[in-house]
């Protein structure tokens, strides 16, 4: 199950669209989250809050970790701020709904404990990116 929360103004993707990228991304994996959509002032302070870096992001994922002997299907909560992945799609002259497939792509596999914090998962992890995005039919977003 993915609940959305929409904190912004912005135009956003259907909920549909969302279920689709979020199952593609999940594989088997069964789970809950919370997709939340937001504003720079939210983005900033949860950036500053959780990873001491005073500036709006693109995404942020956070990892739910159960109690022990507490069996939960809940994987976590994604931030995405609109405004951010707006202004990087135009940047970066690529689709706006295929950005928002890789940040809601990216942040999933982050919940799903992947990382890219050196070569060798950053290597993993994008590569399982374009994977899953072109079976969505969207392009390798790192080109």
């Amino acid at each position: 199950m993915i609940e959305v929360q929409r904190a912004t103004h912005s135009m956003l993707p259907e909920e549909s669209m969302l279920e689709r990228w979020v199952s593609e991304a999940l594989g088997n994996t069964e789970g809950d989250l919370v997709l939340r959509f937001v504003d720079e002032e939210e983005s900033r302070y949860l950036n500053r809050t959780f990873r001491g870096k005073d500036r709006p992001t693109n995404v942020l994922s956070f990892a739910f970790e159960s109690p022990p002997a507490i069996d939960l299907p809940y994987l976590g909560d994604l931030v995405i701020c609109a405004p951010v992945v707006e202004c990087e799609a135009q940047q970066q002259n690529k689709p706006l709904e295929a950005h928002y497939a890789h940040m809601v792509v990216h942040g999933v596999l982050h919940l799903l404990g992947y990382d890219h914090q050196d070569a060798a998962q950053a290597e993993i992890m994008e590569a399982l990116e374009i994977e899953l995005l072109g079976r969505l039919s969207y392009p390798n977003p790192y080109e």
